[in-house]
């Protein structure tokens, strides 16, 4: 496309048609939708050191002048990361345009969108719980005219791509300004400065996560919700999650060990035991829709009842590690208890897919939904009355222990480096440690020979068996090992609840872990990628924990989100390259988001405004 940034007055014609060409949502001078942007985004900011009610009864205490608190922390980040968007893609401000790589507007539009979300939920939240409009103080009316003030300038800046059409519709030009232009060529920067950038930004994963733990339930959790929903698809517009993975790419090492570090200190940032608890889970959510993604993102096998392997692993480790209800009597130490939950739920992967990994689609995805009930209704019947007394029926096996391992007891309070470290905090640590363990072999397994036989089965089989892959054997191979990590998983969750019973593996329940939310976890997240089931998983376990109120409806949203996100991208949060060329087409063809034929692509950085125009 044209330049869209003219140096001299000989130049207008260019320009005039060039806003022609790319109008925004608001048909604005673009000299004056970035002066309003700038002006709306710093009345936000500024509004935030001012009182937004006269009543410390709301979350987060937003009586106190010159002292942003609770919500209002929300707007000023937002209205901080609006403004600093604008001055580095749009004015080209040298040492802010590494913000914006990629695309310069639609990063504004996004933060802009989110800032104004959140501060009008915040407003309509203070009156609806405390009783009318009249609660508010003029700071909230500052913070939500400034925030819809950047909002207008920001859909009046244009977008970032031609679309298709001269005089498109208003849906379109909104739906094209979110859109971010193909990626320029990077400058070469220097590799202590990657190698900086890489542990910031893990820094920054880690800052966000622990807030968004330690957010109060209710309105303040909300309001960062709606604040990530809008900030992570701006900075994936701006350029900077693919830098980022470039980055990490040729810096992977690093990036795992920074990344492990991170995971390594969220213990002590936390200020209360409940928190970490919540983390515990995750991680342990996290890991087993891993192992799940081994099963069905690389070798393509829908599997229904995968949380039944957690549920083998979690009753072996309940079974053999002292506990008073257990009818065995054995306690072997807990090495031993992760050896034969993972043995033992092997053998059931085997059993279970020799016989079932024969069949092939629908069929295959009945059966192993038909496993999980089994197993379900197996452990519930095992009570002594319907059967031999082995897992004490509905009631399941309780008051397991706490685990000690080489005289360390899980259960105590340690002191390290002068941090407290609890319960809780002692298996978040241990958990991590097996989510590296699955983390590594998935890795492993995707790179390996096997792992490359396994996507070219998911892909389309009768071509692999046609090239002398084995399928069966290499399916019945995923099948095993991933019911292996899931049960190895499962000792670890036995220990952390202190009980198991069969209600809690369901195919669907009102919380996880079940079969339908993991499996919703790698969709969400990425199917064949390793981040993404981790961050899928935390999403679906996190949200939940905090939207207690909300429990009645989840089923009904979370259906509403899966729906939303099969039409607008199906190929998850995190994609692989493959899933990306799948469902989009590439650069150039059928709007996919390249120069149309004719036209020529401005690299990134150059949009900014120029002096005459600012």
């Amino acid at each position: 496309m044209t330049n869209s940034t003219p140096t001299t007055a000989a130049s207008a014609k260019d320009h005039r048609t060039d806003d022609d060409r790319l109008p925004g949502l608001l048909r604005l001078p673009r000299p004056a939708a970035a002066a309003l942007t700038a002006a709306g985004a710093v009345l936000g900011l500024l509004s935030t050191f001012l009182a937004w009610t006269w009543t410390a009864e709301f979350p987060g205490n937003l009586t106190v002048y010159a002292y942003p608190g609770g919500l209002q922390i929300l707007t000023l980040v937002g209205a901080l990361l609006t403004l600093a968007s604008l001055l580095g893609g749009v004015y080209g401000v040298k040492g802010l345009r590494w913000l914006t790589p990629g695309g310069a507007h639609s990063p504004v539009l996004l933060w802009a969108l989110g800032t104004f979300a959140t501060t009008g939920f915040t407003a309509v939240a203070i009156s609806v719980q405390l009783g009318g409009a009249a609660n508010l103080e003029p700071g909230a009316y500052v913070a939500v005219a400034g925030t819809l003030l950047a909002l207008v300038g920001a859909l009046g800046l244009g977008r970032d791509v031609a679309g298709d059409d001269a005089e498109p519709g208003a849906w379109r030009r909104f739906v094209g300004s979110l859109k971010a232009p193909a990626p320029g060529a990077a400058k070469e920067t220097p590799g202590w400065v990657e190698i900086l950038a890489i542990c910031a930004s893990c820094a920054i994963g880690l800052y966000v996560f622990a807030y968004g733990i330690e957010a109060e339930d209710g309105p303040p959790f909300i309001g960062f919700l709606i604040l990530a929903c809008f900030g992570a698809p701006a900075v994936g517009r701006a350029g900077l999650l693919r830098r980022l993975s470039g980055l990490a790419a040729k810096h992977r090492n690093v990036t795992l060990t920074a990344a492990f570090v991170a995971a390594l200190l969220f213990p002590i940032t936390q200020s209360n035991e409940a928190y970490t608890n919540i983390a515990v889970s995750v991680l342990v959510f996290a890991t087993v829709a891993l192992g799940l993604n081994m099963v069905v993102g690389l070798a393509g096998i829908l599997d229904l009842g995968y949380v039944a392997f957690l549920g083998v692993g979690a009753y072996t480790a309940a079974l053999v590690s002292g506990s008073p209800t257990s009818p065995f009597g054995i306690h072997v130490p807990f090495w031993a208890a992760v050896l034969i939950g993972a043995a033992v739920a092997l053998v059931f992967g085997l059993v279970i897919g020799f016989p079932s990994l024969r069949l092939h689609g629908d069929y295959l995805a009945i059966v192993t939904l038909g496993f999980g009930e089994i197993f379900r209704i197996s452990m519930q019947n095992l009570d002594g009355d319907s059967g031999p007394n082995v897992t004490n029926g509905p009631n399941g096996v309780t008051n397991i222990p706490d685990l000690e391992l080489f005289g360390f007891n899980f259960g105590e309070e340690h002191a390290f480096l002068g941090f407290e470290i609890g319960r809780f905090a002692n298996y978040y640590l241990l958990m991590l440690i097996f989510t590296a363990i699955v983390v590594m072999i998935f890795r492993r397994s995707d790179n390996s020979r096997i792992g490359r036989a396994w996507i070219a089965i998911r892909e389309d089989e009768t071509a692999a068996r046609a090239m002398g892959v084995n399928a069966f054997r290499l399916k019945l191979m995923a099948f095993a090992l991933g019911a292996t990590l899931a049960g190895m998983a499962g000792t670890v969750l036995a220990h952390v609840e202190f009980s198991v019973n069969p209600e809690s593996y369901k195919f669907v329940h009102s919380a996880p872990p079940n079969s339908a939310f993991l499996l919703i976890a790698v969709i969400l997240g990425g199917m064949g990628t390793v981040s993404g089931p981790l961050i899928g998983a935390s999403l679906l376990y996190l949200i939940p924990a905090k939207l207690q109120f909300m429990a009645d409806y989840q089923l009904l949203l979370f259906g509403v989100a899966l729906v939303l996100l099969m039409r607008f991208r199906p190929e998850g949060l995190i994609a692989d390259r493959r899933k990306q060329l799948e469902f989009h087409a590439p650069p150039g063809q059928d709007g996919g988001g390249g120069a149309p034929a004719g036209e020529i692509d401005v690299p990134p950085g150059s949009g900014g405004l120029s002096k005459t125009e600012a």
